[in-house]
């Protein structure tokens, strides 16, 4: 645009040099701020079973085009997912119902860490955790790595089935997904626990409080919560 408004028989660098200074086209821009993150501190790992769990949404479509959700539970000391809930909607109440049939055979937990979703924040489910005596953990708004656990597994979920086939009907995706979480828990190594599966990890915090040995100054009722775990797990599962 500058060399436009020139008589190019005229011009040389000397004009073109002071007209671009009277048009302030030298003037320095001025570098944007970059804002000093702080370094996040590490998840804490917790110390026993039923400690913290993490809860976390997932959506996808049936092959007609239907949306679904499904409502991911997972333990954070063992990575065990606790539950696959699959629906079309999964509001509040269904997410209170689902965590009382968990709590039935597993226990409850003394955390739960969830993100700022409609679910989360409503009063039904405030108002259930207040009566139970469970803490709900509120991420940040836009801090996804702060509920770590369940984000990696959402992945694990995507890429290993719920991303990889067309489905027909929910019932369908449940009954997949129940069958996928069996092998999750069972028979997948997780490079997050050294490469147990998640009930290995169960079963050696079960044999660390029967040792009191080893048990050293962990109170012998948070470890107690393994040992009835391991019974449930099986009469849940029939193996």
């Amino acid at each position: 645009m500058l060399f436009r408004a020139l008589d190019t028989t005229l011009t040389n660098h000397k004009r073109v040099y002071r007209i671009y200074r009277e048009l302030e086209l030298n003037m320095r821009i001025k570098p944007r701020k970059r804002l000093q993150h702080e370094k996040p501190e590490p998840l804490a790992v917790p110390e026993a079973p039923n400690e913290v769990w993490s809860m976390d949404f997932m959506a996808d479509q049936l092959a007609d085009g239907r949306s679904f959700r499904t409502l991911n539970v997972l333990d954070d000391f063992n990575r065990e997912g606790l539950a696959i809930e699959v629906d079309f909607s999964l509001p509040s109440e269904r997410v209170v119902r689902a965590l009382n049939q968990i709590v039935t055979w597993r226990g409850k937990p003394l955390a739960i860490r969830v993100d700022n979703g409609p679910e989360y924040v409503s009063g039904r489910l405030q108002t259930w955790a207040e009566k139970a005596g469970i803490e709900l953990l509120y991420i940040q708004p836009g801090k996804s790595q702060q509920n770590a656990y369940v984000e990696r597994y959402n992945r694990t979920v995507r890429t290993e089935w719920l991303g990889r086939y067309h489905f027909e009907s929910i019932e369908e995706v449940q009954d997949h997904a129940t069958r996928w979480l069996w092998t999750y828990n069972h028979e997948r190594p997780n490079m997050g626990i050294r490469g147990m599966t998640p009930i290995q990890k169960l079963k050696a915090a079960y044999i660390l409080f029967l040792d009191p040995i080893k048990n050293g100054g962990i109170t012998r009722g948070s470890w107690a919560l393994a040992a009835s775990c391991v019974g449930k797990r099986r009469s849940r599962f029939g193996r």
